[in-house]
């Protein structure tokens, strides 16, 4: 892709993601317009509205693991370099327009599909840095790392969705410090810390 036709892309997932987190859904027309290009402009770069909803949930992933899943944090143990995570994730959340209405299920099977495969590939990082967290001794050796982690990001990303629908939103810190004691409370570090 030109840069031209990279900038032309960029522009139109910049609007496809404004009008998205504005109204809960785009229209192809609609992002044209804003984006002062031809109608059948979008169509060249996504090819369906679904597939510009799948751009656009991808770029939301893409964001989300640089920052959050993807990243090491700094921590002489588990539980500092994952409460460190965990605010990073309600900070970042907090942060992206798009959270509330990508954190549900847009009804587009391909955007699903995408934010389902982004789930899993969050389980099996996590998984690892769960078992990590074992080998070290830091957390219940006796605990499945996948199994854990499924079940702490379920539940993180729920809250998170919860808290985002709130109004007035709680204070990302509050919501921070409630996940970290849920994350924690799973993962046995109490028990393992005292």
């Amino acid at each position: 892709m030109s840069a031209r036709g990279s900038a032309t892309y960029r522009r139109l997932l910049e609007v496809a993601a404004r009008e998205l987190a504005e109204n809960g859904d785009v229209e192809v027309a609609t992002i044209a317009r804003r984006a002062g290009v031809s109608v059948g402009l979008p169509y060249r770069y996504f090819g369906t509205k679904s597939g510009m909803l799948r751009a656009v949930v991808t770029d939301f992933h893409d964001r989300l693991d640089e920052a959050v899943i993807a990243r090491e944090f700094v921590g002489d143990t588990w539980a500092e370099r994952e409460r460190a995570r965990v605010v990073a994730w309600v900070d970042h959340l907090y942060g992206d327009p798009l959270a509330p209405v990508l954190l549900g299920r847009l009804g587009d099977a391909d955007s699903d599909g995408v934010a389902t495969q982004r789930l899993h590939a969050a389980i099996r990082c996590g998984a690892r840095n769960v078992a990590r967290g074992q080998r070290d001794g830091d957390l219940h050796a006796g605990r499945d790392p996948e199994l854990l982690v499924a079940a702490v990001l379920g539940g993180v990303h729920t809250a998170v969705t919860v808290a985002l629908s709130r109004i007035p939103r709680p204070a990302p810190a509050d919501v921070a410090a409630q996940l970290w004691a849920f994350v924690a409370g799973a993962a046995g570090v109490a028990e393992r810390t005292s």
